[in-house]
């Protein structure tokens, strides 16, 4: 599979605008070498022993978001639960999940689990980051829209589907019941998750829920788009049926690369929408459920090799960001052997 992925690379294109692949020059053999032991899943464990599988997993809004097929093979084929991330949020990793990776590999999986936080929900809500960790349980009322938004693209897969509440310390008894009286209303699963303080254990009453959740009676998969659709049609699927956008823009540049592609035999593929995390819509400054926008691809990227084709929307940077203090420079080990600034 490797093998040919790596063939069927779009290098560039000969003066005649044929499109030109990596097995057609001859370098295939030499990328097999380089990425002959990268390939191999890499087997940790978390502080409490776990075992997990880390392999891939490229954040969502600069492509699939996932974690590599042969990690979630490896995974399932050695626990009775196997459990992996679909990256930034249902609108971007999980949809992908389903409609790439999941198409693509013949996975099915048994539940979805969407992480939700008091914090993220009031900044949806309208309040600055600054004043997150004040209590505010209207604000997370006002912020349950951006939630209802990936329950309702979850309902399109057909997955039972749990809603995990990502415990802070500033988290208040009021501003919890607002989010589990929602999840209550709508005959979803929920449960809060104090992984971060409690370990393991703080997450124990989520677990069963999955498991519950995990053990129903199984669907088959569902995609949201047929492969052979147009390609234009499945982006414009994407943004009005999981993003929520009442109408797609296509910029004559992406028009343009979008017909060449099907002229060279890509139309075929799924689509990998490149969009910002911090919002629906492709501005980062509209927080909660925006309704009624336009999206804006900008610009087509082939990744033959991968087996998509890339909608550019926005003013995207796609290079991982960095916090100006990465947290690295805050961790240390103290006299004693103990670890210290992981809170």
């Amino acid at each position: 599979d490797l093998r040919a992925r790596i063939d069927r690379i779009l290098v560039g294109y000969s003066s005649g605008g044929d499109a030109i692949s990596a097995a057609e020059i001859g370098v295939t053999g030499a990328m097999c070498a380089i990425l002959n032991q990268a390939i191999l899943p890499n087997l940790v464990q978390s502080r409490e022993g776990t075992p997990a599988f880390v392999h891939g997993g490229p954040f969502a809004n600069i492509a699939h978001g996932c974690n590599s097929v042969l990690a979630t093979r490896m995974a399932l084929s050695h626990a009775e639960y196997a459990v992996t991330e679909a990256g930034f949020a249902f609108d971007l990793g999980a949809e992908k999940f389903f409609d790439i990776k999941c198409r693509t590999a013949g996975l099915n999986p048994s539940a979805v689990v969407i992480v939700a936080t008091v914090r993220a929900l009031k900044m949806h809500g309208g309040v600055s980051l600054d004043a997150l960790a004040l209590p505010d349980p209207a604000a997370v009322e006002a912020g349950l829209e951006n939630l209802a938004a990936h329950l309702d693209a979850a309902e399109k897969f057909a997955k039972p589907v749990v809603v995990a509440i990502n415990l802070f310390s500033a988290d208040t008894p009021d501003e919890l019941r607002v989010v589990q009286s929602y999840c209550q209303s709508r005959g979803v699963a929920c449960s809060p998750a104090n992984v971060f303080g409690a370990g393991g254990a703080g997450a124990l009453q989520l677990a069963e829920a999955v498991v519950a959740a995990a053990d129903s009676a199984p669907s088959p998969l569902k995609t949201l788009y047929a492969l052979d659709d147009d390609p234009e049609a499945k982006i414009t699927t994407i943004a009005t049926s999981i993003y929520g956008a009442k109408e797609v823009a296509i910029l004559p540049t992406a028009k343009s690369k979008l017909r060449k592609a099907a002229k060279d035999g890509f139309g075929l593929l799924p689509i990998c929408m490149a969009k910002t995390q911090d919002s629906l819509t492709d501005n980062p400054k509209l927080r909660g459920r925006p309704r009624d926008f336009t999206l804006t691809v900008r610009d087509v990227e082939i990744a033959s090799g991968a087996g998509f084709l890339v909608a550019l929307t926005g003013d995207l940077v796609r290079m991982p960001g960095l916090p100006e203090i990465p947290a690295a420079e805050r961790i240390d080990v103290d006299s004693h052997g103990n670890i210290v600034g992981l809170s």
